[in-house]
């Protein structure tokens, strides 16, 4: 199965991600970006790029291994990628850190890189990124504009918050010790691969079937 970790810069996501890798069996690790960023990375490389890591979880699946992807695709990215509906599972968590501490976490990464202009746009997208996680309908045009020909985004274009479908998980954290974010990214891990086992992950393959009792309601 697929699980990522998703949001915006500096929320802590890769450091997570590895520390989490280095206790599960048959769970790999990988960050979006570890084959390098063009210049110039647009919404289209990043959709592109995404439908690049669905296929190499796919490759996974095929060994009896879970990929947990680091990066900045949403939920509703993964799931108009081309091939996600072969994934055995999808599972998207949102790690997410206050403005302040991004802030201070952008100064210290890359001193003098960053305008004022850039740091609130990666705040914007953070924020962006928490209203997407709440409600499918939260401006899809965000990531709907300008985007690759190849994603369908119909899948989910109808979709409502009440949807038991549309699910990220959220995990923030400011003022958390990162052993203790170790401790919470290592349970939701290990909470979808046995929910996926027995039957209740949502977003189990026939997820995008337009059925009612998968488009139902509740949790």
């Amino acid at each position: 199965m697929l699980l990522k970790l998703t949001g915006s810069s500096c929320s802590g996501k890769t450091t997570l991600a590895y520390s989490v890798g280095e206790r599960l069996r048959h769970v790999v690790v990988h960050d979006f970006d570890e084959l390098g960023v063009p210049e110039g990375a647009d919404r289209r490389w990043r959709n592109r790029m995404t439908e690049m890591w669905v296929r190499r979880a796919l490759e996974y699946q095929d060994r009896g291994i879970d990929l947990l992807l680091t990066g900045q695709s949403p939920l509703g990215e993964v799931l108009a990628s081309p091939s996600a509906p072969l994934l055995n599972g999808i599972a998207v968590c949102l790690v997410d850190v206050s403005d302040e501490v991004r802030c201070s976490r952008l100064t210290k990464r890359d001193p003098g890189r960053w305008d004022a202009p850039a740091v609130d746009a990666f705040l914007d997208w953070a924020a962006w990124h928490r209203n997407h996680a709440e409600d499918p309908r939260y401006r899809p045009d965000v990531i709907f504009d300008d985007s690759w020909s190849g994603m369908a985004w119909y899948r989910w274009a109808e979709w409502t918050s009440n949807d038991r479908r549309w699910r990220t998980h959220l995990l923030d954290t400011t003022d958390r010790p990162v052993a203790e974010s170790v401790d919470q990214v290592e349970h939701w891990v290990t909470e979808q691969r046995d929910a996926l086992k027995s039957g209740r992950l949502t977003l189990s393959r026939g997820w995008s079937d337009e059925t009612a009792d998968r488009a139902g309601h509740g949790s």
